[in-house]
């Protein structure tokens, strides 16, 4: 979009319009100060880590959402209730600097949030993913590649976020447009890719370091040379709390730095971490896809580099970087992984003010289901199985 000299000064927060002489919208860009900060949500996986991140910088935070996930997180703040297909209600007549949205699947579900909220806030910050681009076959693409797309009668028929499925990246790139129509300048939209570390639900990054940890031989996919990427949950919260404090307009795709970890990396880093005697066999992709092992699903955080995945684990992240995102060492992130998982169930810490802690009670066989890669990763008897038939193929 291009900006009047006008739209440039409210945005920036240098003007001193007030009243009529102003948008309504514009009145809310505050600069140097304290900000309100809606979170659409703020109680999974993320969103701990953001509000954590806003309190401890001085922000005045608010919570809405339904109240069922993890509800006696931050009893000392502002929560309101209501459902993001139906009750919007106790959004109504208020007013706040930034709006940060989680749940972000559904185009008209975030339409009608920001339909609402466009005269009420200044910002509206829409957390999409890397997921958005059709593939990765070039190395080094950046936030301008093309998004994927999507027959419009298919995207009308998914009314809820668990009719999503295959189309996940092409609702995330509608999600981005239609905010970006309603709320136009005002709109910042941060791309993470793989999103670990403590409190992660999806155990795909998890897998590694508590399989390395358990020492023996470890199937690895392809070759330690294949690249991959990831962002530590706590990074990604900061950042995005520094996009709303720096009134970021624009698009970032939020992850490690690209061509910079590659899996020989991760598991050296976990074996490392961790002190375990494990050794790692690198069995080629073929022989994986051959014998029934999965990219991503089995192999977790890894798919072969060719086809539409040449550039896998090569995203561009230079715009974020220069605006202010900043990678922890793997190190730290696998440590602090591995202290998560172990960490013993602590309901009267639920609330803990330090982000390093993690987000809720783990439960106490985590690590088991883990190794039994109950969520993802390979269980045991399957690596075996592959382990035995790539040493008879080889001699």
């Amino acid at each position: 979009m291009t900006f009047t000299r006008r739209q440039f000064v409210l945005t920036t927060g240098a003007s001193v319009l007030t009243g009529a002489t102003a948008p309504a919208w514009a009145r809310l860009i505050r600069a140097g100060q304290p900000l309100r900060i809606l979170f659409l949500g703020g109680t999974g996986f993320l969103g701990p880590h953001m509000v954590r991140d806003a309190v401890a910088r001085g922000h005045t935070v608010t919570l809405f959402n339904r109240g069922k996930t993890n509800p006696q997180l931050f009893p000392g703040l502002e929560k309101l209730t209501g459902d993001r297909y139906g009750d919007l209600s106790a959004l109504e007549n208020r007013e706040w600097d930034v709006v940060i949205d989680t749940f972000t699947y559904v185009p008209d579900t975030v339409a009608r949030t920001a339909e609402l909220l466009k005269d009420h806030v200044g910002q509206y910050l829409v957390i999409s993913t890397v997921s958005v681009y059709p593939d990765y076959a070039t190395p080094g693409m950046d936030e301008d590649a093309p998004l994927a797309e999507m027959p419009d009668d298919v995207a009308a028929g998914i009314k809820t976020h668990g009719q999503v499925g295959q189309y996940y990246g092409p609702m995330k790139a509608r999600v981005e447009r239609k905010v970006q129509e309603i709320m136009p300048g005002r709109t910042c939209v941060v791309r993470p890719g793989l999103i670990v570390g403590p409190g992660d639900p999806s155990d795909r990054f998890t897998y590694w370091p508590v399989r390395v940890s358990r020492g023996g031989e470890v199937l690895c996919p392809n070759s330690p040379d294949d690249y991959t990427q990831s962002i530590d949950v706590r990074d990604l919260a900061s950042f995005i709390i520094t996009c709303a404090e720096k009134k970021h307009m624009t698009t970032f795709n939020a992850d490690s730095p690209a061509a910079t970890r590659t899996m020989g990396l991760l598991l050296e880093t976990c074996r490392a971490v961790s002190r375990s005697d494990a050794t790692l066999t690198w069995v080629p992709a073929a022989f994986l896809a051959e014998h029934g092992v999965g990219a991503w699903q089995h192999m977790t955080c890894w798919i072969a580099p060719e086809g539409p995945y040449a550039g896998f684990g090569q995203v561009s992240t230079k715009r974020a970087m220069a605006a202010g995102l900043v990678c922890r060492p793997l190190e730290d992130t696998v440590r602090d992984t591995l202290a998560w998982v172990d960490e013993k169930p602590r309901p009267e810490d639920d609330d803990a003010p330090d982000p390093a802690s993690g987000t809720v009670p783990v439960p106490p066989d985590r690590r088991d289901r883990i190794v039994r890669a109950e969520r993802a990763g390979l269980p045991p008897h399957k690596e075996a199985e592959v382990l035995k038939a790539w040493h008879e193929h080889k001699g």
